[in-house]
């Protein structure tokens, strides 16, 4: 489902008009499915474990608020399902009718990881359905233990699905004879070099996306005067397991940045703004890139050869080493990485200040000016994920397979792949309305009277 996203610099020999809309219109509905999609997707995957463990706690402790707050998510996790299997969808489709170029020749060695979260899905919706509907029907343990492989699953399909991209920005399992694929290693190309870092790096992001927008919802009630212990829970819960990770993914995001110094350093030179190769390369905090040389930006000096070498005199590569027809944009990149980074930094923040607080006096900060960035977490989670893959996807152009296959040589050359976006505009548009009035419908049918709020 992880393919060529948005449009970049440098084709193949020339290309007619004609040629060249059709090309952007098969990106921009990629562009459009796969952030769509991937929003759901990690909804789909985080929000399980945050729903497992309230279950968990409510039959361990016989709390009722925490099994209110189960039964909840549990039909929230049933729309998400639902929606992500349409996106879902429609995404495997594009695949094949708007990429004919990669996956007709190169299918037989990516496609193992394909099947693969086929499988994956399909225990995920098995075991959903289970869950879903045996509240009342199975005992409290066996229904809980009926909801771990959804987990499993969704984390899964997660994986499967990163290792085809990574695969992309490092293809591998296969050797090129006279312009065919022989020697196919489906394996070995799913577990290349990239396979780690992504991997690792997608799924910490989807679990903290899943606890900010969650406790989002929470923080917006609490602004309101909603301080039950229902919405309590329902903040402390999911926030709690989102701030706990977000050190962790800071540390992993270094370790994937620094992984593309070895593997991708046009990406990584694209990703910083770094035009020259040499040592005491700096770090440059914002700007646009003209005339080959970062503007406009806070520069720190000799901080990317520290960050990549750890010493100022560590070399680092910069685009002078790449045909100016293989370069990235570059100031979308690097905009798109310093979004990611910037809001990083201030979800630590957010989540050193409620351990502060929590360390101190056993509760939430008192100020409001914690919960209103709290309920703005969620939406800055969603906006870092998918500056992120702005970052892998266009990062990587003109390449769709790095290295091997140009994006422009990859796409469907039929006429009319504009009516194509055209109709997935109007499909997402109605899709989103529909899950927002739903889960709307639903939180206000949740809300806690204060008779039920005062004796949980």
């Amino acid at each position: 489902m992880i393919g060529p996203l948005y449009g970049g610099a440098g084709v193949a020999g020339p290309m007619d008009p004609a040629g060249a809309v059709d090309l952007a219109a098969a990106r921009m509905q990629m562009a459009l499915s796969l952030g769509w999609h991937i929003v759901v997707a990690c909804l789909g995957v985080g929000m399980p474990a945050l729903l497992l463990f309230t279950e968990w706690r409510a039959v361990r402790t016989g709390d009722p608020g925490h099994m209110r707050l189960a039964r909840r998510w549990a039909q929230a996790v049933g729309v998400v399902f639902a929606v992500g299997a349409v996106s879902g969808t429609i995404l495997s489709f594009e695949m094949g009718l708007l990429w004919p170029g990669l996956m007709g020749v190169y299918g037989q060695v990516v496609g193992l990881p394909f099947a693969l979260e086929g499988i994956a899905f399909f225990l995920e919706a098995i075991f959903l359905g289970i869950y879903l509907y045996a509240w009342d029907r199975l005992s409290p343990r066996a229904h809980l233990l009926s909801g771990v492989p959804v987990l499993v699953a969704g984390v899964a399909s997660a994986f499967f699905i990163v290792t085809a991209n990574a695969w992309m920005n490092q293809p591998r399992g296969f050797d090129l004879a006279n312009g065919r694929i022989t020697n196919v290693s489906p394996w070995r190309a799913m577990f290349n070099p990239a396979t780690p870092p992504q991997t690792i790096h997608m799924i910490i992001a989807a679990f903290m996306v899943s606890g900010y927008v969650t406790a989002s919802v929470y923080a917006v009630g609490l602004l309101r005067g909603r301080r039950d212990r229902h919405h309590r829970l329902g903040f402390l819960v999911p926030f709690t397991l989102a701030a706990a990770l977000t050190p962790v993914q800071i540390v992993v995001g270094d370790y994937a940045a620094r992984f593309l110094s070895t593997y991708q350093p046009t990406k990584l030179a694209a990703m910083e703004g770094v035009y020259r190769t040499g040592p005491y390369a700096p770090l440059t905090l914002g700007g646009v890139f003209v005339d080959d040389r970062m503007r406009y930006g806070v520069e720190i000096p000799s901080a990317l050869s520290m960050l990549v070498g750890y010493r100022p005199s560590a070399v680092v590569q910069g685009l002078d080493r790449t045909p100016p027809g293989d370069r990235p944009p570059v100031t979308p990149v690097h905009l798109a990485f310093d979004t990611m980074v910037g809001i990083g930094f201030l979800l630590l923040l957010l989540a050193a200040w409620l351990a502060l607080s929590w360390w101190r006096r056993r509760d939430l900060p008192r100020s409001p000016w914690f919960l209103r960035l709290a309920a703005a977490s969620g939406v800055l989670a969603v906006l870092a994920v998918e500056a992120g893959w702005v970052v892998t996807e266009l990062g990587r152009q003109p390449w769709v397979v790095y290295g091997r296959l140009r994006t422009s040589q990859a796409v469907n050359p039929a006429p009319g792949l504009w009516a194509g976006f055209v109709l997935l505009v109007v499909v997402y548009t109605v899709l989103t309305v529909s899950t927002v009035y739903v889960l709307r419908h639903m939180t206000r049918r949740w809300r806690v009277a204060p008779q039920e709020a005062a004796a949980a």
